[in-house]
């Protein structure tokens, strides 16, 4: 076994009596054994880089993974869903009066068409297609007109007469609404049921 360091210290001692003299020498060594292996300083940097080896491998197999699924979900949740319209209808019997359900609908939507196919008891029969003629005349007129196109009024046809459906700020908006739809072709009466909230 060799020996790394060694320390060695000597030291003279006299002892004089009225007799003899005496003299000690001492000497005294210290040896440390060479140290074998691997130092505590190594073996944590050895434990820092498996463990940052390891951090590495798992995040590229994560990474590697088929992720359709997770994004199909994560835009299915972040598309909003699109405005309801909901139009119910009474029977045949008595007159026809559609009974509109619906939520304030976006610029980009256009108005909802209604179209019977026949005629109540003891009411006049219009051809359905003067309805959805008059229809889609009265929504070029207010797609075209700047300032009733951003106020998403809704009108619906049925034998020629109109109902208008929606919110306005102001008692002339609700009237200008009403003229240009009296205007259009084929209208026989208007039931302006517009509400004016400022």
């Amino acid at each position: 076994m060799s020996y790394d360091e060694e320390q060695a210290r000597k030291s003279r001692v006299v002892v004089e009596t009225p007799t003899a003299r005496r003299e000690v020498v001492e000497s005294e060594s210290v040896r440390a054994p060479e140290r074998k292996g691997v130092s505590a300083g190594m073996v944590g940097v050895l434990v820092v880089v498996a463990i940052a080896l390891m951090t590495i491998l798992v995040l590229f197999w994560m990474g590697s993974q088929p992720t359709t699924d997770q994004n199909a979900n994560l835009a299915a949740q972040q598309a909003p869903p699109p405005p309801q319209t909901t139009i119910v209808q009474q029977p045949a019997a008595q007159p026809q009066q559609p009974i509109i359900i619906q939520q304030p609908a976006p610029v980009t939507q256009p108005a909802p068409i209604i179209v019977n196919s026949g005629s109540a008891a003891g009411g006049t029969a219009t051809n359905p297609n003067d309805d959805s003629s008059i229809q889609a005349a009265i929504d070029k007129q207010l797609t075209d007109d700047t300032t009733l196109s951003t106020l998403g009024i809704t009108a619906t046809v049925m034998n020629g007469k109109v109902t208008l459906l929606g919110t306005v700020k102001t008692d002339g908006l609700k009237s200008q609404v009403e003229k240009v739809v009296r205007k259009v072709k084929g209208v026989k009466a208007v039931d302006n049921q517009i509400s004016v909230i400022p």
